[in-house]
């Protein structure tokens, strides 16, 4: 009912404001995504954890449109899980396989104040205790349907607020959740010219009432969670610092949690930049702090806040076999980086590009009984330009991970090393060459990969790539792809293994099954 209200809204708002002036029709803008993988059997694959449909196929389709005129805007996204390929948790809540308005709004922007109707995408201060967003690589949209406004005065304060219930994949949550955030300029209200000082405090309530449901009725003390975060930063001559400290009422963390506990976190960012130098520091600690849509959810995209994995966000291969993903539930740590380019006045294209970074991760002692390592990783890159033709790059990455999240003392290593180039042969046609190992005595002990990448601008892509376990399994992880672009629209075509494991993307990670199929990806834009 309430969905069916808020669609009313939306297409009687537009079609009011089209009869007012049908002269100026406005603008008109779309995209169109579809990713699809017909599956095959493979007996290389481990036939219990690999996916392996009735049907053999899986496809996730997105159809998007926003209307723009002045002030006022409206959308909507068409979604199709027809079923939702393997490894997404769509497939969590019925067969996976469904179409369905996934989003709707009417938006209007007065100056200093605007409005949303319908289903809104926000972050209060560093995500901490609310976000709300789309990721199709991690398969979930947890935007918030209802209504939330914002305002500004000046540059001095700006006001936000919002109510309504979140989605939770094909569907929305049972519970309620409303919030608001206040952002201060200290620096603009006291005229500071030289700094830049602000203030942010945020507010955050989700209501469920499962007092009577039989599961939660020995656990659940009361049906409100109330969130705190109160937060600075301050920018000065090439110096940024910013500080978040969250307070979280009482809550069931987890769904096996055997009574409700209060959670905090502080999140601490210190950056420095001059000239070609550039460095950044970030801590954070973590506790009890998995917030879920719904108590009665399951899966990666039942959660209300935003926790990414504060370590290098890798591409190649073998760098990213096993990412760390956060402990919710107690972490404590963070990571360095440390940039600098050198380019010399008379050749300002060779260029060499410096890089380290280093980030660390405990285990919560109250939960794991002592303080263990879960994560370490020492990197180190360089990129150099040796013309306009040639450039190298070469990462050399040690990392100590522990797989049981620090529930013991076991921890494996991997050291891994990659070189990269790239060479133009002219002002189309380019060359990529990677190179990766992985030397460990753990786990499934030493890796090898290699990827081949033949472009031809702007029209076509080639690339073969192949990951080898020459430890214990021998397993080959081969793919294969074209792709074509003409204007707004791109068609790519694979085929391939893919191993199990996850799959991450800005930080956060959902579990993907092993696999082998053709895959078929389609965007577009207008």
């Amino acid at each position: 009912m309430k969905k069916g209200i808020i669609l009313g809204c939306v297409l009687g708002a537009a079609a009011s404001l089209y009869a007012q002036d049908a002269t100026d029709k406005g603008t008109l803008r779309g995209s169109l995504e579809t990713n699809n993988i017909y599956y095959v059997k493979d007996s290389k694959l481990d036939a219990s954890s690999a996916a392996n449909p009735d049907d053999h196929f899986g496809s996730n389709s997105y159809l998007k449109l926003d209307y723009t005129k002045g002030r006022f805007s409206a959308g909507v996204q068409l979604e199709g899980y027809l079923p939702a390929l393997q490894g997404y948790d769509y497939a969590t809540y019925g067969n996976g396989k469904r179409t369905l308005l996934g989003t709707k709004y009417v938006s209007w922007e007065d100056g200093d104040f605007g409005f949303r109707v319908g289903d809104i995408f926000d972050q209060y201060g560093s995500g901490l205790i609310f976000r709300s967003y789309e990721d199709r690589t991690l398969g979930f949209n947890n935007s918030v349907e209802g209504l939330s406004g914002h305002y500004e005065y000046k540059n001095y304060v700006s006001l936000k607020a919002m109510y309504g219930r979140p989605r939770l994949y094909l569907d929305y949550a049972g519970s309620s959740v409303r919030g608001a955030n206040m952002n201060l300029s200290v620096s603009d209200i006291l005229g500071l010219k030289q700094v830049n000082f602000n203030l942010e405090g945020s507010y955050v309530n989700r209501y469920e009432d499962l007092k009577d449901n039989p599961d939660f009725v020995d656990r659940l003390t009361t049906s409100n969670l109330d969130m705190y975060a109160i937060g600075g930063s301050l920018g000065w001559q090439g110096l940024d610092a910013r500080v978040e400290y969250v307070d979280k009422g009482k809550d069931l963390p987890l769904p096996a949690s055997s009574e409700m506990v209060k959670g905090k976190a502080i999140l601490a960012e210190l950056g420095y930049t001059y000239k070609s130098f550039s460095a950044l520091a970030t801590y954070r600690r973590l506790e009890h702090m998995n917030t879920r849509l719904t108590l009665t959810g399951e899966g990666s995209g039942n959660v209300l806040n935003y926790l990414p994995a504060l370590t290098r966000q890798y591409t190649y291969m073998l760098a990213n076999l096993n990412p760390y993903q956060t402990n919710a539930e107690g972490e404590s740590g963070g990571q360095a980086d440390v940039y600098y380019s050198f380019r010399p006045a008379s050749n300002r294209s060779n260029y060499w590009n410096f890089h380290a970074n280093a980030s660390m991760y405990y285990s919560d002692k109250d939960i794991t009984k002592k303080s263990r390592l879960m994560w370490r990783d020492i990197n180190a890159d360089v990129e150099h330009r040796w013309n306009n033709q040639w450039k190298s790059a070469a990462l050399v990455s040690v990392q100590e991970w522990s797989p049981s999240h620090g529930i013991n003392d076991v921890t494996y290593v991997s050291n891994i090393f990659v070189l990269d180039n790239t060479y133009k042969f002219n002002r189309k046609m380019a060359l990529r060459l990677e190179l990766q190992y992985l030397y460990s005595t753990d786990y499934e002990k030493d890796w090898m990969a290699a990827l081949l990448e033949f472009s031809i601008a702007p029209r076509w892509s080639f690339s073969v790539s192949d990951m080898y376990n020459n430890g214990s399994t021998k397993i080959h992880y081969y793919n294969g792809s074209v792709s074509y672009t003409k204007k707004s629209t791109r068609v790519q075509l694979g085929y391939g293994r893919n191993r199990a494991g996850y799959v991450c993307s800005g930080g956060v990670c959902r579990y993907s099954p092993a696999y082998t199929g053709v895959n078929l990806i389609v965007t577009s834009s207008f």
